[in-house]
């Protein structure tokens, strides 16, 4: 392994090539999605609720009385509470996505030994094999509803419509039976293969900045009259000034989801990793970090992280194998700061 004299770029960062737009909820009947541009909105709205305590207990050896009157108490609070109207069936989600091209070119770097030869890598990565692997798995998260979240658990139906806006009118239109497909993997059902194909195509375009790429997604959840649905929450830190327990996300009043948490479904592709057969795909980080199971799955330790993949292929100019070199391309997708400041 020949070891070279280039260092890291001390400033060293690139934008997003996958941009969401926010997701605004609408609520609406299964059976009139084809006016569904008319659908009212999903509203937000406080709920006083009388709970129990549930928590645990500091200590197990409580004194009977104590441990009476502390689960005597109510556990009392103020929720917001998104919910489908009774004479509604159906959640309607819908966001834009932009592609942006210059995939894997940074915005800033001080180094220009190191962009020549970090441009060199990646543009023997695209010649070799473009951006179809990734754009395959970004498809497929956008044809199976994985950015629904929790609102995609347990419904009855799910349809996925994805169209290419051009110049404000669409240009190529898909429509998906989002339950159809895995969120365990990318194997696309036999009536969707031509589909994912031809958007799978049209994202790698924009990746390589072959033309501007702008979609259009659109989801339709049969979950049920009256069901409650499930915006982003807001992150409150003072919750006692807030005066709620939950506060959920809005956009100019109606019930909405994150960018962030969009994205972050788009991105989870991730099964190049070493547990990836028992835990499914993972969103792209450097250290395949996932937050809700406090739990990183690229430990630096191992040697499939982000960066000692990024360092062995610019620096000791050791090639990663085709799968790290997808991951590898895929966090530089996500875009972010990784430049190398020299600090401990």
């Amino acid at each position: 392994m020949a070891t070279t004299n280039l260092k890291t770029a001390s400033v060293l960062a690139f934008e997003r090539k996958l941009d969401p737009s926010d997701a605004l909820f609408f609520s609406g009947l299964w059976t009139d999605r084809a006016t569904s541009a008319t659908w009212p909105k999903v509203p937000v709205r406080e709920k006083s609720i009388r709970g129990t305590i549930s928590n645990r207990l500091k200590t197990a050896a409580q004194d009977p009385a104590k441990l009476d009157a502390a689960i005597e108490n109510p556990n009392l609070q103020t929720v917001d509470v998104a919910t489908l109207p009774a004479d509604a069936d159906t959640l309607k989600v819908s966001f834009t996505l932009r592609v942006l091209g210059g995939a894997g070119t940074p915005s800033a770097c001080n180094s220009a030994d190191y962009q020549v030869k970090l441009l060199s890598a990646v543009k023997g990565y695209v010649d070799a094999y473009g951006f179809g692997e990734v754009a395959r798995r970004y498809a497929c998260n956008l044809a199976n509803g994985r950015f629904l979240w929790r609102n995609r658990l347990g419904a009855e139906q799910v349809e996925v419509q994805v169209s290419q806006v051009v110049n404000g009118q669409s240009a190529q239109h898909w429509t998906f039976d989002a339950l159809a497909l895995s969120l365990k993997n990318f194997d696309a059902p036999v009536g969707a293969a031509t589909a994912l194909s031809q958007m799978s195509n049209l994202i790698s375009d924009g990746l390589k900045g072959a033309h501007h790429v702008l979609l259009q997604v659109t989801a339709f959840v049969r979950i049920g009259a009256g069901q409650e649905v499930f915006p982003s929450q807001e992150l409150i830190l003072d919750k006692e000034k807030s005066g709620k327990s939950k506060t959920l996300y809005t956009v100019s009043n109606i019930a909405a989801m994150h960018s962030q948490k969009v994205g972050n479904a788009i991105r989870c592709i991730d099964s190049w990793y070493a547990e990836a057969d028992q835990n499914g795909p993972i969103a792209v980080e450097p250290y395949g970090s996932v937050t809700t199971q406090g739990k990183a799955y690229r430990k630096p330790t191992d040697k499939v992280d982000f960066y000692s993949l990024l360092d062995g292929w610019l620096i000791k100019n050791k090639t990663p194998s085709l799968e790290e070199q997808h991951f590898v391309m895929a966090t530089l997708i996500r875009g972010g700061v990784f430049g190398d400041a020299g600090k401990d």
